[in-house]
């Protein structure tokens, strides 16, 4: 990304490049913001996320396209998602309210848990007071009846088991997990008899996270499939009475190139493909899709400082001060991300170390500073000649990369910083190690209130 790129307003959608790489964001201004906000630190590009909506509407012109918030929760991501004209589909209570606070109402929020907490459906029924128009998407029968002891009998999908499932990893491949919605035999009972307490809205399911271009087959299976079920509920015909259904979710889990020579995914042929599959749709019924990944993981980089340079028998190992509890996904998943040596560090007598264009290609294992065998971001890659000091740029960083952070090891979390029309604004403030005892400190203040009342 150049300046002139960074400041230059949203492309046309047939303008967008179809996926960012890290090689694309402009060095000079990484180092900048590092040397200014210090490391680590992610830099989310609010611009880079509105032409990622703008081509997801292009692709699905006539579909409800919906934000699956857990990929970023960032404040200043949900409010350009919402200007961009995206609803926004929440995993938890924690996330309805996110999206509340960045401006979204009732009638584009999508309540989407998996065997919710108590207090969680507490506060979602509370909202519904206020926004009747917010819809829950339940994937148990025992949802729906802890649901009206809560006195909500409002708006209803039923999220259904296809029995297909796909995605990067077995961990995230929730469309043949019991877990996740009603088996697909049992669904169009379910939604007949919610439709007698409820007003279902919709069916939904979801094949998983991070699909590839060789998993599309599996999705075009599950859209048939469910365009089968939509039909079924729908038909005045059948054997029941119809249940008038607004759409069916057919989920998200457009994958995003991880390797720097991996193709980006077709979207409009997978938009295609997933018409065709779920065709044809009843009148009225509408077709909907939630990405998360793909809005915002080009999106994102993780900046992150080299602390030290370990030769070893086998392999040389560069220390950084970010890992797995800045950017879990290597750990949990084994999952790839780019990254790029951008240079500034300096050599062992002291002086600046050469530019890294003039510096050989090294293999070498990128850990972080975690008591873990895990936590390494990058195993065998092939990094200009790393020097302490020196800044690399962790590439696709921008979905599950802060959502998924921790105070593992009492780490405190990184900062994030926003670029919006080449503005940089902090939004989310380093954690201090004041902070990891905050809650702790309210506790003992908490009981010594108590105590101190109780005399």
């Amino acid at each position: 990304m150049s300046d002139a790129d960074a400041s230059a307003a949203p492309t046309a959608p047939d303008e967008n490049p179809q996926v960012r790489r890290v090689s694309d964001w402009d060095a000079d201004r990484l180092r900048d913001l590092a040397a200014t906000h210090e490391t680590p630190l992610y830099v989310q590009d609010l611009d880079r996320v509105r032409e990622n909506c703008e081509r997801l509407l292009a692709a699905f012109p006539d579909a409800d396209v919906r934000y699956a918030v857990k990929a970023h929760t960032g404040r200043a991501v949900l409010e350009a998602v919402r200007d961009a004209g995206l609803d926004a589909e929440c995993a938890s209570a924690g996330e309805v309210d996110r999206a509340l606070a960045a401006g979204f109402d009732g009638s584009r929020l999508h309540y989407t848990a998996v065997n919710p907490p108590a207090r969680d459906l507490d506060y979602v029924a509370g909202v519904a007071a206020a926004e009747p128009d917010l819809t829950v998407t339940v994937g148990a029968v025992d949802t729906l009846d802890r649901l009206l002891e809560r006195g909500y009998d409002g708006r209803v999908c039923v999220r259904v088991n296809p029995g297909v499932g796909a995605g990067h990893h077995e961990k995230v491949t929730t469309g043949g997990a019991a877990k996740f919605g009603i088996p697909y035999d049992r669904a169009a009972d379910a939604a007949r008899d919610a439709a007698e307490r409820f007003d279902v809205v919709g069916v939904h399911a979801h094949a998983g996270s991070g699909i590839d271009p060789e998993q599309l087959d599996s999705h075009r299976e599950l859209v048939a499939r469910m365009g089968d079920l939509a039909r079924e509920l729908a038909d005045p015909d059948g054997d029941a009475a119809p249940v008038d259904l607004d759409y069916v979710d057919v989920g998200g889990g457009f994958g995003v190139p991880y390797e720097e020579d991996a193709p980006p995914l077709d979207l409009p042929a997978v938009a295609e493909a997933t018409r065709e599959a779920v065709a044809p749709l009843p009148d009225g019924i509408d077709l909907a899709v939630e990405p998360g990944r793909y809005v915002v993981a080009d999106a994102g980089v993780l900046l992150t400082r080299v602390n030290t340079v370990k030769p070893t028998p086998d392999e040389t190992v560069v220390g950084a001060d970010a890992g797995m509890t800045d950017l879990l996904r290597p750990a949990m998943y084994d999952a790839y991300h780019p990254i790029r040596n951008l240079g500034g560090g300096r050599d062992r007598d002291g002086g600046d170390a050469p530019p890294v264009a003039e510096r050989e290609a090294t293999p070498v294992t990128v850990a972080g500073p975690i008591c873990e065998t895990g936590d390494t971001l990058g195993t065998n890659r092939a990094l200009a000649d790393p020097h302490r000091g020196d800044l690399l740029a962790v590439g696709t960083a921008g979905a599950y990369g802060y959502e998924m952070a921790s105070q593992y090891n009492s780490r405190p979390r990184p900062a994030e910083v926003a670029l919006d029309d080449g503005t940089a604004t902090v939004v989310r403030r380093r954690e201090a190690l004041d902070d990891l005892t905050t809650v702790e400190r309210e506790a003992a203040r908490d009981r010594a209130d108590r105590t101190e009342g109780g005399r």
